[in-house]
C-alpha cells in the first residue's frame, strides 16, 4: 500500500474512530479465567486449556469467543438494541460456554486479577511477544496486564454529529466523567494499579478540554510509541524502543536498517494497541471495569446502558456525577439508572439485580 502523510493519518482517525447515528445499540466483552474444578489453585497444562478453548470455540454462539494472552476466554455479544436483548443473548453463549468448560474440568472465574502465581503467557503470538516485549522495557507490570487481569467491557454507540444528549461530543465526555463512578463501585482487585503502571501514552485518556474529541484522539493516536509492527511470516514483531507513529511517518523509517514508511494497514493495527480507558473504535468501549463473578456482569452493562439510552437519564447523570464524596455521586447514578431501567421495559428481575447491587454492595 502507499506510505501515509501525516495529514492521511490525523484525517484516517478523525474518520473511523467516531462513527456516528442515533445511538441505540450496546454490547458487551467478557473476559474469565478458565480453572481446573480440581486444582483451582492451579493454572491449568496448557495443552488441556487450549483443547478446552478449541471445542467450547465451535459452539454455535451467538457472539464471538477469543482467547488472551494469559489464556483468559473473552466473550464479545451481538450488538443488540436493548439491555433485554443483550442479557437473553449473553445469558444463553454464557451456558453454553460454562457447559463446554465444564465436560472439560474448567470453571469460568470472573476476577478482575489473579494473584497467587507469576504470570505465565499461553499464546505465542508475534502480537503478544511483541507486547510482553514492549511492557517489559518499563517493568513487569505489563505481563501482569496480559496475563493475570480480566476485565468487563461496556460498548455503546458514539452518537449524533449534533450537540446535545445524543451527540458523540457529549457522550465522550459523559463517559469519562463516569469512569471513577465505575471504577469506585465495580473494581475491587489490583487491576487498576496494574493498568496504571503502564505506559501512560497508550492506556491514559487522551485531553479532554478540546473541542475536537476525534482530531485529539488522532494526535494521540500518532503520538504513542510503537507496541509493535506487522512483518513477514517468521519475523519479530518487536517495535524499535521509544519510535512514535508520528515519528515513523516523518522519518520513512523504523531504524537505520529497517526502511519503511508505514501505510494506511500499519496505521489501522497500531489504533488495536492503544488502550485508554474510553476507546474510540467507530463505538465507544467503556474499559475500566473488573470482572466479576457470576453474572453480576449484568449490573454494569444495565447501569451503563440506561445513563446512556434513557435521555433523561443521561441528564440526571451529569447532575448526580457532579455530587461529592464518590458514594454520594455512585448512590445518586444507580437511583437514576433504576428509574430508567423502568421506562425501558428492561426485565424484573435485572432491575431488581441491580438493585440489590446499589443495597447491598457499593463499597
Amino acid at each position: 500500500m502507499t506510505p501515509i502523510t501525516v495529514e492521511d493519518a490525523l484525517e484516517y482517525i478523525s474518520g473511523i474512530c467516531f462513527k456516528t447515528g442515533p445511538p441505540s445499540r450496546v454490547g458487551v466483552e467478557l473476559e474469565w479465567f478458565p480453572r481446573d474444578i480440581r486444582r483451582p489453585g492451579r493454572l491449568p497444562e496448557r495443552e488441556r486449556l487450549v483443547r478446552a478453548f478449541a471445542a467450547a470455540a465451535a459452539l454455535p454462539l451467538s457472539g464471538n469467543l477469543s482467547m488472551e494472552p494469559g489464556g483468559q476466554w473473552e466473550l464479545s455479544s451481538v450488538p443488540a438494541f436493548s439491555v433485554r436483548d443483550l442479557i437473553a443473548a449473553t445469558d444463553r453463549d454464557l451456558e453454553l460456554l460454562r457447559r463446554s468448560a465444564e465436560e472439560a474440568g474448567f470453571e469460568l472465574v470472573g476476577i478482575g486479577h489473579e494473584p497467587g502465581h507469576p504470570p505465565r503467557r499461553v499464546l505465542d503470538d508475534p502480537r503478544y511477544v511483541a507486547m510482553e516485549r514492549f511492557f517489559d522495557r518499563d517493568n513487569g507490570s505489563g505481563r501482569v496486564m496480559m496475563c493475570s487481569t480480566a476485565a468487563i467491557q461496556v460498548n455503546l454507540d458514539a452518537g449524533t454529529e449534533h450537540d446535545g444528549p445524543d451527540g458523540y461530543r457529549g457522550r465522550w465526555r459523559l463517559a469519562h466523567d463516569l469512569i471513577p463512578v465505575l471504577t469506585w463501585v465495580f473494581c475491587r482487585s489490583q487491576r487498576p494499579a496494574v493498568w496504571a503502571a503502564l505506559d501512560p501514552g497508550r492506556t491514559a485518556a487522551p485531553p479532554l478540554d478540546s473541542p475536537d474529541p476525534r482530531l485529539a484522539y488522532a494526535h494521540y493516536a500518532l503520538d504513542a510509541k510503537l507496541m509493535c509492527v506487522r512483518r513477514p511470516a517468521g519475523a519479530a514483531w518487536t517495535a524499535p524502543p521509544g519510535v512514535t507513529f508520528r515519528e515513523w511517518i516523518t522519518t520513512g523509517a523504523l531504524d537505520p536498517a529497517e526502511v519503511r514508511a508505514p501505510t494506511l494497514d500499519d496505521l489501522a493495527y497500531h489504533l488495536t494497541t492503544l488502550f485508554p480507558p474510553v476507546r474510540p473504535q467507530g463505538y465507544l468501549e467503556l474499559r475500566v471495569l473488573d470482572a466479576l463473578p457470576g453474572d453480576l456482569w449484568r449490573v454494569p452493562a444495565a447501569l451503563v446502558t440506561a445513563l446512556f439510552h434513557d435521555a433523561r437519564a443521561t441528564d440526571e447523570a451529569r447532575a448526580a456525577l457532579e455530587l461529592t464524596p464518590i458514594r454520594k455521586a455512585a448512590t445518586a447514578c444507580f437511583d437514576v439508572a433504576l428509574s430508567a431501567l423502568g421506562r425501558m421495559d428492561a426485565p424484573e428481575s435485572l432491575t431488581a439485580e441491580v438493585a440489590r447491587y446499589a443495597e447491598e454492595d457499593l463499597p
